[in-house]
C-alpha cells in the first residue's frame, strides 16, 4: 500500500492570465507533519484548497488519502480535518456548545470536552464565540478541525494571533496528534514555527515547488560552508569555509595560545531564514548564500 497521504503531479490553477498554480508538484508521507513556505502570492493557499476539496483545478492529478478531492464524498470529507485561516461564523455560540455539536458530525469522534481542554479552552467553555480573543477563536477553530479524529489535518496560518506561550502549546498539540498518527499540512510564515514542527517543508514560489527537503537540509543547507568573524589587532576579519572547526583551532593557537578566548569569535551557518530567503528571491540574509555555496 502506498505510504503517502498526499501526491499532487503537474498541478495548475489558472484566473485569467495569473497562473496561481503552474505545474506543482507534492507528495507528503502519512503521520509526518508537512509544512508549505512561500510569501503572499506564491500559490500555497490555492494549492491547499484544491487539496482540501474547496477549489477544482485546471490540469494535473491530486490523490489525498488515496482520492481525487475533486471527486470524493462525504466519507472522504470525514477522514479530513481543516482549520482554514479566516473563520467568523457561530458568533452566538459557546465553545461548549460549537465543539459537541461538530463532534455529532462524525463517526468515533473524540471526546469533545477532552478536544477544549487540548486547546487550552476550558475556562472559556462557555464563553461565546464573538466574545473569545483572536488566539483564542484560533484554538477553537483547531478543536473543531481535531474533534473528528482526522487522518489528515490542514492547518492554514494556525498559530497568527497567539503569544509566543500559546505558540508554544500549540506547537506541543501538534506534536501529540503526529505522534498519534496524524498526518498534518501546514502552511505558516512563521519559519521558526516550520522548524520546530516539519519533518519535512515544501518551499513554493510562482505556483511552483522550488525546494523540498527537511528543514536542516532544505536547499542544502546542511553542506553550505559557515561563516567564521574573529577580531584582530588591526580590525575585524571573516572567512568562508567547509571546515570551521580547523580554522578556529588556528585561530586560537595564533591568538589565544594561554587557552583564553578568540576575540570577537562567531561562527555562523545559514539559518532556514537565510535559505528559505535565497530559494525566494528576497534579499535580507546576513550571509551571502551564493557566496558561501561556492
Amino acid at each position: 500500500m502506498s505510504t503517502l497521504a498526499v501526491r499532487v503531479t503537474g498541478l495548475h490553477k489558472h484566473y485569467g492570465p495569473k497562473r496561481a498554480v503552474d505545474g506543482l508538484d507534492l507528495e507528503v508521507e502519512q503521520g509526518e507533519i508537512f509544512a508549505v513556505l512561500g510569501p503572499n502570492g506564491a500559490g500555497k493557499t490555492t494549492t491547499v484548497e484544491i487539496l482540501e476539496g474547496f477549489r477544482r483545478r485546471d490540469a494535473g492529478e491530486v490523490s489525498v488519502l488515496g482520492e481525487d478531492p475533486q471527486r470524493a464524498g462525504r466519507a472522504w470529507r470525514s477522514r479530513i480535518g481543516v482549520v482554514l485561516q479566516d473563520v467568523d461564523d457561530h458568533a452566538e455560540l459557546s465553545v461548549h456548545e460549537l465543539v459537541h455539536h461538530f463532534a455529532r458530525y462524525y463517526p468515533g469522534a473524540r471526546d469533545a470536552d477532552e478536544v477544549i481542554a487540548a486547546v487550552g479552552l476550558t475556562e472559556k467553555a462557555r464563553t461565546r464565540t464573538r466574545q473569545l480573543s483572536g488566539g483564542q477563536r484560533r484554538r477553537l477553530d483547531v478543536a473543531l478541525g481535531i474533534v473528528g479524529r482526522p487522518e489528515l489535518l490542514f492547518l492554514d496560518e494556525p498559530t497568527t494571533g497567539f503569544d509566543p506561550e500559546a505558540r508554544r502549546s500549540f506547537w506541543d498539540l501538534v506534536a501529540g496528534l503526529r505522534d498519534e498518527g496524524t498526518t498534518i499540512l501546514l502552511t505558516t510564515h512563521y519559519l521558526d514555527e516550520a522548524e520546530h514542527l516539519a519533518d519535512r517543508c515544501a518551499v513554493v514560489r510562482d505556483g511552483r515547488v522550488v525546494a523540498m527537503d527537511a528543514p536542516a537540509r532544505l536547499g542544502g543547507r546542511a553542506s553550505r560552508h559557515a561563516l567564521v568573524r574573529w577580531q584582530t589587532p588591526e580590525g575585524p576579519r571573516e572567512e568562508v569555509t567547509e571546515a570551521p572547526t580547523a580554522l578556529v583551532a588556528r585561530l586560537a593557537a595564533a591568538l589565544a595560545p594561554d587557552g583564553g578566548e578568540v576575540p570577537g569569535l562567531e561562527v555562523r551557518r545559514p539559518t532556514l531564514e537565510d535559505v528559505y530567503l535565497s530559494l525566494i528571491g528576497e534579499q535580507g540574509a546576513d550571509i551571502d548564500l551564493e557566496e558561501v555555496s561556492r
